[in-house]
């Protein structure tokens, strides 16, 4: 039977995560845990997050977790989920703390100056609501979701990658922005799966079937 860790660092939306994947992969075993061990026995881990990068990445810490998420962003199929993507960066404008730097790049704040929306009007930030993914390559995660199908965000901060190779989507509120990344074993989205109805759930399903 397959394993997935949900990673529990006490930043995320756990519990909604965990019911997506077991919707879509009845059959599949998922352990939501702050188990090193456990993460690193699981097929597939997911780590999710939600809040400020600051407290995620002390929570990390603190509780022996940041290796354990190393290693499995560097070995196991990986989906980060919001935070979960942005802390796979360097410098985060939120707080001036690092993140993991598996990923060249860093995670600035949506720009005051640049949101406005196209009927002049002012953007809130944080951005938060339905809004499209463009999709700017193939990738199995995609299968059978639209290019522009609409997923659920809430962010202030979106991640700035280095390298435009690693960008596997993008999405545009004031600045375009790259809304998901993919790099070997790893795919990470800045939009919630789990809160995006079935476009969402298909994504949760395809990362439960890829081999990368």
């Amino acid at each position: 039977m397959a394993s997935v860790a949900v990673v529990d660092y006490g930043m995320g939306n756990l519990r909604s995560v965990a019911k997506a994947i077991e919707h879509v992969a009845p059959a599949a075993r998922v352990v939501v845990t702050s188990s090193a061990e456990e993460i690193a026995a699981a097929d597939r881990v997911v780590v999710p997050g939600q809040g400020a990068m600051p407290d995620c990445m002390r929570e990390l810490a603190e509780r022996g977790l940041d290796a354990a998420v190393r290693r499995a962003a560097e070995r196991q199929p990986f989906l980060g989920i919001c935070v979960g993507l942005q802390m796979l960066f360097g410098r985060a404008e939120e707080g001036d703390v690092l993140g993991l730097q598996l990923l060249p790049g860093r995670v600035p704040r949506f720009p005051r100056e640049a949101m406005v929306g196209a009927d002049g009007q002012r953007l809130k930030v944080p951005h938060m609501g339905w809004n499209e993914v463009a999709q700017t390559r193939p990738h199995p995660l995609w299968a059978g979701i639209a290019d522009g199908a609409r997923f659920y965000f809430v962010h202030s901060y979106f991640v700035a990658p280095e390298a435009e190779s690693l960008t596997a989507g993008r999405t545009s509120y004031g600045v375009p922005f790259t809304s998901a990344v993919a790099r070997d074993n790893i795919f990470a989205v800045q939009f919630h799966p789990e809160k995006s109805a079935r476009d969402g759930l298909t994504l949760l399903a395809n990362f439960m079937r890829w081999q990368p």
